[in-house]
């Protein structure tokens, strides 16, 4: 499976690669993430609960950031098993670039693999799901940002 996007997040450069490298951020922002927690410099552990068509399961993995490039982009590996549902794996290139003075443009390639019950389900859905996953996380990602931009110019008025 891979995915191809691009997001313009409606803040500046260095405060969204503040947010992409928060783990309370993010973790608000993954539907389903139980936990994210760092475990070195570029690593997380995680834990998240997920549902993909008739298969449900909570998946522990973890996370790797590489060729981190601050503030201009990473990659991000990621493996998770999911018990009798399954496992998944695979990496993420992320990039940024400034879009004028209160935007961002982000750009992102992914590739993923899954095995067991879950690549049972079919390429159509995991890839259907794979898309809503992601749109679910900009909208998140985007309005936290927000929030902590109007909470942040409260605070300088």
């Amino acid at each position: 499976m891979e995915l191809h996007g691009e997001r313009l997040i409606p803040a500046s450069l260095e405060a969204t690669w503040a947010a992409l490298n928060d783990p309370e951020t993010l973790k608000a922002c993954i539907a389903g993430c139980e936990s994210l927690e760092r475990t070195g410099d570029d690593a997380y552990t995680a834990a998240l609960a997920m549902k993909i068509g008739p298969v449900s399961a909570r998946f522990k993995g973890n996370l790797k950031m590489t060729n981190v490039d601050a503030p201009n982009g990473y990659t991000i590996a990621f493996d998770g098993q999911g018990g009798v549902a399954g496992f998944g794996k695979g990496s993420a290139d992320v990039r940024l670039s400034a879009a004028g003075d209160a935007a961002t443009r982000l750009v992102y390639d992914a590739r993923a693999s899954v095995g067991g019950k879950m690549a049972q389900i079919g390429s159509r859905l995991i890839d259907a799901a794979a898309r809503k996953i992601t749109d679910d996380f900009f909208k998140a990602f985007e309005a936290n940002l927000q929030a902590r931009q109007a909470a942040i110019a409260g605070l300088e008025e």
